[in-house]
């Protein structure tokens, strides 16, 4: 224009200006406002010229400079207008300086320019996301009674407020009077009331928003779809999810990688795995590049189904296609390696993390800790745990918590206090859950009036109890067998307005029949159906497994069929369990009468029924029906597994009929499942009491060079096979061995090789043990106390039952 000579006039500067603000370019605006104005035939901006500098300024929020140009256009002479004023107004409020916009509002007035609903407006929505509701409604109410009347963006930053503050109710209630005020909702409100509701997991508002926002002609967008698929996938609804998807499409969206990934977490949410990788396909199909976001999860995904070998792959595919690993992309490998393939391999994939330049967060070294506390090394956890903090990794709360608990498993007591007063120096105050750490730590060490005083020392912090903390609590009373002062604990709880749970309840019940008290037992069940809790077939299984073990049998029909009448829901799971229970004390007959009313009730026998009729008879030493159980098992159609033939071999040892041992391995060969531990437990076990030395021994080989590691009862049997042959070394070779692979000797170990050292009158070898047995705190039983007294009471064995005898009662 400047070359052809062509003049600006003051419409075009105004169109230049406001293309430069709203480009965020504002220093080029002002410039040029400069070279103009005066220079090239403008004298001066007017007043729309100004208010887009100013605005501009806003939006960047340097409210410095916009205050200046609003300064500079009163020297102009030209006025401050309402769109300028509430420019400043929304500027102050976005820069969270809410003072300020009040002193421009008071500026405003002064120049006789009256707040309109935009000025309103701009201090609601701020109020609104500073949670200041109802600051946010009195202004609201206060602009109404000035006869300013609210628009669709007053009411979507009020709905917004709401929504944040988690009064849903009341939002869906403004939203549903907007019509009535005469502001239809927006794009902006359904959004806003959408997204609220879908983060809250109330698809089914959320979706009936989606259909009113299609009858209303109001343009749903990708981002939209994309939420409400989200939604309906955490909740495993995977084929609402691809009936979404295909609404998008129909709606001519084009699906992007946020899209795909939704659908893959879905996919992996409801264990489909494969359908995920369908998805990572078509996104290759279509040219959509997958993220970060979206490798991790589907690494979730085949981490929780245990493919942890296809998850590594992925994880080089990605690294292989230019998408670096985040900290959550290892998190989830490292939390899976420890769960699934052990120790080693989570700590390989933490060591390539920090050699790839990623830093840890707290749910790896949550994930570290935890690992490495359950795998008995708690010390390298304490290491790993220095190590983080010096990295200057700022540990929460939820660190220390996991940290303090393994220790306390570890029975380092001193170390945990320690930790916790670590957490103390850090100002970061522990919560509820670190104190209920210390609470059922303490409980579980024995140690009730300590756990009792951190309850005390609890409230004077301020942290009210929970149910976990009296759950704890009560638990361990009844552990102890003292449910009188369970029930104490019980009507403190409800002193405090802390009502009991399910939980409670199982608790006290399982603790009142294991202490024989049936009838006090079925009142708080009575209590707890009162208080609206119907009994699960968790608490139904706790309860008749208490009955079981207090040899209170004639209480389980009677408890079950009470439970039944207070809303237990009688599926296959409640019926397995009865005959369980029944079955484990042999009572077979009853066993089948249950079975015979599963029947009745169309419930069909599974699995888990057989195998326990079929421990019943083996239990009942009926070895035979246990078998003819088994070959009906096979003609119903249901498939047996490693439990129903380790059940079976288990008879057969217990009968001493272990030499027909081949005919089950051959049976469960045929069906093509694989001995594992306690395969190998039974027939080892079986064949030393039969004093099949070679047989034994060769199983056992077979057993060790397939990772498996015996019982100590299954090492007791051989020791016990070969110390009656008098093979003592080889005996005391199994004894070393036992140390050698961590199973702990038994008092019954120690007795065995006392015995049978005794018998050959070896002392040196029966001093060596008694010692042994010393320092670990134990000592022999009367039996084998009284066989080393017979056997070196011979004569000439005087001078070493001396020995002995200096050796038992030393100190």
């Amino acid at each position: 224009m400047c070359k052809r000579g062509v003049p600006f006039d003051g419409v075009t500067v105004n169109t230049v200006l406001v293309g430069l603000c709203r480009a965020g370019l504002v220093d080029e605006a002002a410039r040029l406002a400069e070279m103009l104005v005066g220079g090239r035939g403008i004298d001066s901006l007017d007043v729309v010229g100004w208010n887009a500098l100013i605005d501009g300024y806003c939006k960047v929020q340097d409210m410095a400079a916009a205050l200046a140009v609003a300064q500079r256009m009163r020297t102009q002479g030209v006025v401050l207008d309402v769109v300028g004023y509430n420019s400043l107004v929304a500027g102050f409020c976005h820069s969270g300086d809410v003072d300020a916009a009040w002193d421009v509002v008071e500026a405003m007035k002064a120049d006789g320019v009256e707040p309109n609903v935009v000025t309103y407006t701009a201090f609601i929505g701020e109020y609104c996301k500073r949670k200041g509701i109802e600051e946010a409604f009195n202004l609201y109410e206060g602009m109404v009674r000035l006869g300013v009347l609210p628009d669709v963006v007053t009411l979507s930053a009020l709905i917004n407020g709401l929504c944040r503050d988690g009064r849903f109710s009341e939002a869906y209630a403004l939203f549903q009077e907007m019509d009535k005020i005469g502001a239809a909702p927006n794009h902006v409100t359904y959004c806003t009331l959408i997204d609220s509701l879908v983060k809250v997991r109330r698809v089914k508002e959320s979706l009936g928003l989606l259909g009113e926002m299609a009858s209303r002609g109001v343009v749903i967008d990708l981002v939209m779809y994309t939420a409400l698929m989200d939604s309906l996938g955490k909740e495993g609804k995977i084929e609402e999810v691809k009936d979404m998807l295909q609404h998008a499409l129909l709606d001519n969206l084009t699906p992007n990688c946020v899209t795909y990934t939704v659908m893959i977490d879905a996919h992996c949410r409801t264990g489909n795995v494969d359908g995920a990788e369908q998805v990572l396909l078509q996104m290759e199909e279509k040219s959509v590049s997958p993220n970060v976001v979206t490798f991790s999860s589907i690494l979730s995904g085949l981490v929780k189904r245990g493919c942890l070998s296809k998850a590594a792959n992925y994880m080089r595919k990605m690294k292989g296609i230019g998408i670096a690993p985040n900290v959550v992309t290892y998190g989830i490998l490292i939390d899976g390696f420890f769960k699934c393939q052990g120790q080693e391999a989570a700590l390989d994939m933490y060591r390539n993390m920090l050699h790839d330049g990623v830093e840890p967060n707290n749910f790896v070294v949550d994930s570290l800790v935890n690992g490495l506390r359950k795998n008995g090394n708690v010390e390298d956890a304490e290491a790993l745990f220095k190590d983080m903090s010096e990295r200057g990794l700022l540990l929460d709360c939820v660190n220390y918590t996991t940290l303090i608990d393994g220790l306390f498993k570890t029975g380092n007591m001193p170390a945990a206090f320690k930790v916790g007063q670590e957490l103390m120096e850090r100002n970061l105050p522990p919560d509820a859950v670190v104190y209920n750490v210390f609470i059922n730590s303490l409980c579980m060490l024995g140690k009730f009036k300590e756990a009792k005083s951190f309850l005390k020392e609890m409230r004077t912090a301020g942290i009210e109890p929970d149910q976990a903390t009296y759950n704890t609590l009560i638990a361990a009373q009844c552990r102890e067998g003292k449910t009188t002062k369970a029930l104490k604990l019980l009507d403190e709880m409800k002193r405090s307005s802390i009502k009991p749970n399910p939980i409670t309840y199982t608790t006290l019940v399982v603790g009142l029949l294991e202490a024989g008290a049936v009838e006090k037992a079925k009142y708080l069940l009575s209590e707890m159906a009162s208080a609206g809790f119907t009994p699960t077939s968790l608490t139904h299984r706790r309860v008749l497994q208490a009955c079981s073990g207090s040899r209170r049998l004639d209480a389980i029909l009677e408890i079950h069929e009470w439970m039944i009448n207070a809303g237990l829901h009688a599926d296959i799971v409640v019926y397995n369990t009865l005959v369980h229970v029944f079955c484990c004390h042999g009572m077979t007959r009853k066993a089948t009468v249950v079975l015979a009313e599963m029947l009745g009730r169309g419930i069909a026998p599974d699995t888990i029924t057989l195998n326990a009729l079929i421990l019943g008879h083996c239990k009942s030493d009926h070895l035979d029906n246990a078998f003819a159980m088994y070959a009906q098992m096979l003609r119903q159609g249901v498939s047996p597994n490693i439990a129903t033939f380790n059940t079976l071999l288990g008879g057969l040892e217990s009968t001493g009929r272990i030499g027909e041992a081949d005919t089950v391995l051959s049976e469960m060969n045929k069906m093509g499942l694989e001995p594992n531990n306690l395969t190998y437990d039974i027939l080892v076990t079986g064949y030393a009491k039969k004093s099949n030395k070679v047989e034994a021994l060769r199983l056992y080989c077979e057993m060790v060079s397939k990772g498996f590691i015996p019982k100590a009862s299954t090492y007791n049997s051989m020791i016990s096979d070969f110390a009656k042959a008098g093979m003592m070394n080889q005996a005391k070779e199994l004894f070393n061995e036992m140390k050698r692979r961590g199973v702990l000797h038994t008092s019954s170990t120690y007795d065995i090789l006392l015995n049978g050292w005794s018998k050959l009158r070896n002392g040196t070898e029966v001093r060596k043990l008694l010692k042994d047995m010393k320092e670990r705190g134990s000592s022999p039983s009367k039996g084998t106390l009284s066989f080393i007294s017979r056997a070196f009471s011979k004569p000439g064995m005087t001078w070493e039952a001396r020995r002995l005898l200096k050796t038992l009662f030393k100190d």
